[in-house]
């Protein structure tokens, strides 16, 4: 299977929750994908609002026909930085996660072990205006073979049933 279509796969599988775009997306990246969340609560009534809570996350996809470590270290900042340049915190805002999807035709091993490693954490006002954590996955379709940071093993269900 190509990685086009391993993505095509993938983005079809965000489809039903995130805002999906395959079009006009920043160099270094195939597809993007934001997903927003706001929440009211109130006490009896709505005039007595106690309080908003927004979500957010934004998902970067990268295609490399073969991904090392020093590769993998430019996609994740630059993961970052767009996903933090988006980030609006205000006293409502509960987090805003940045997460990198990387599929390769082949995977050094040195940059398995750097995904693995891979980490980004920010709090905005000492996480009283929220915070940003970092979620990365590498994928190589042709073997099967995925690798994820701590964040990102709920990532890896999704590869799993491509």
């Amino acid at each position: 299977m190509e990685l086009t279509d391993t993505l095509r796969k993938l983005l079809q599988s965000f489809e039903r929750y995130y805002d999906v775009r395959a079009e006009g997306v920043a160099a270094p990246f195939a597809a993007e994908a934001e997903f927003h969340s706001h929440t009211e609560q109130y006490f009896l009534v709505k005039a007595a609002h106690l309080s908003d809570i927004d979500s957010n996350e934004y998902v970067f996809f990268a295609l490399e026909p073969a991904l090392t470590c020093g590769r993998l270290s430019e996609l994740a900042l630059a993961a970052w930085e767009a996903g933090l340049s988006r980030v609006r915190p205000y006293m409502g805002h509960r987090n805003s996660d940045v997460s990198l999807i990387i599929l390769a035709g082949r995977i050094d091993d040195d940059a398995l072990a750097r995904v693995r490693k891979t980490r980004f954490s920010k709090s905005y006002r000492f996480g009283l205006y929220g915070w940003s954590n970092f979620r990365v996955l590498a994928y190589e379709p042709s073997s099967g073979r995925t690798a994820s940071n701590r964040l990102g093993k709920n990532l890896r269900k999704l590869v799993r049933n491509l």
